[in-house]
């Protein structure tokens, strides 16, 4: 049995007659100590499901249960300060006129024994002197704030964590560092954790479970890597990364495309379909025997990177135009003629 279950969650907004589904029918299953993360585009629906699952709104319709106990459904509903839920908004939301120490006790009821010493102790979890105790909001960085509101969240010993974009307005490589001291932390306090993000490297690096949402319907669930390789349509794919998606015909378990015959991961006779190949997958070599001849028509300097425009002639006489990553060190300048060849199977979009 699952940690935490959704089942045909549905969650509308607006007037009789003109109400728009922000969550449409989500069943979503999430293992006890796993981490998860809900992906996709602006206004999919995907902080609507959060607010739902902590107790912030009430579903329309469906089923919420977390470790067998009924959260809400039909004619049951259990308020937030009730859910054994914690929250880490996107800005951190620390109060900002009272000190650290008080804005990590804040989630502390002022009658429990031993308060004055969990402060301290929830300070030193998530990386941070306690000499930050007696320092204000504003006095932190960005990412030193992100750590006191996960302190506070983890205050009221929650089963469940709930992590609105709280890295989306740090630096690049700060992002990164919180990622992973984040995800460290809870994973020692045992906490299970779902992620609300727009960015497809935090989700597919942060989680052990990525949900991609569009529209308030969940399009595919599953491991990070099955996603990235396998995923279910053209959407899930172009969303989870950089993605070449080429028209083939398949036969005797293998595409038949501009840039050759590639193997299908899965069995499909005399049909055109779209193959997905990921860039990695694409090795650029010198103008020699094998592989799909092409040109190199434009290119993009990007600093440890080029994006390039290559004009793809495969033998039958097709053509076709890719872009593509390489390393800016040794790549190949506009004119140049090369060869292109592919690593690993095509998947096979539906």
């Amino acid at each position: 049995m699952s940690f935490l279950e959704l089942s045909g969650l549905r969650k509308s907004y607006g007037p009789v007659g003109a109400r728009v589904a922000a969550v449409n029918g989500v069943d979503l299953a999430v293992a006890s100590g796993s981490r998860t993360a809900i992906v996709g585009p602006s206004g999919c629906g995907k902080t609507t499901l959060l607010r739902l699952i902590a107790g912030f709104e009430r579903p329309d319709a469906g089923s919420m249960e977390l470790d067998g106990t009924l959260l809400a459904g039909p004619g049951s509903f259990v308020p937030a300060y009730r859910r054994p839920v914690g929250l880490v908004a996107q800005d951190g939301a620390l109060f900002p006129h009272l000190s650290i120490a008080a804005n990590i006790g804040f989630g502390i009821a002022r009658d429990t024994p031993d308060r004055q010493a969990r402060i301290p102790e929830l300070i030193r979890l998530v990386g941070l002197d306690e000499a930050f105790l007696q320092r204000r909001p504003h006095q932190l960085s960005g990412g030193q704030q992100q750590r006191v509101a996960l302190a506070r969240a983890l205050a009221r010993k929650p089963r469940l964590m709930l992590l609105d974009e709280p890295f989306s307005a740090l630096d690049t490589g700060l992002r990164a560092a919180m990622r992973k001291t984040v995800a460290g932390v809870l994973e020692a306090a045992g906490v299970t954790t779902i992620l609300v993000t727009h960015d497809q490297e935090e989700a597919l690096s942060f989680a052990d479970q990525v949900a991609v949402m569009r529209a308030g319907a969940l399009m595919q669930a599953g491991a990070p890597r099955d996603l990235y390789l396998r995923p279910r349509d053209r959407m899930v794919a172009e969303f989870l990364g950089e993605a070449i998606i080429l028209t083939a015909r398949v036969a005797d378990g293998h595409a038949h495309c501009i840039l050759g015959a590639i193997p299908v991961d899965r069995d499909a006779q005399h049909q055109t379909a779209e193959i997905l190949l990921r860039p990695e997958q694409i090795g650029l070599q010198p103008d020699q025997a094998g592989g799909a001849s092409a040109v190199v028509t434009d290119s993009e300097f990007s600093g440890p990177t080029c994006t390039l425009t290559v004009e793809v002639a495969s033998g039958a006489g097709e053509a076709g135009t890719l872009v593509l990553r390489h390393p800016s060190a040794g790549a190949p300048q506009v004119g140049t003629r090369i060869r292109l060849t592919v690593s690993g199977s095509a998947h096979l979009l539906s």
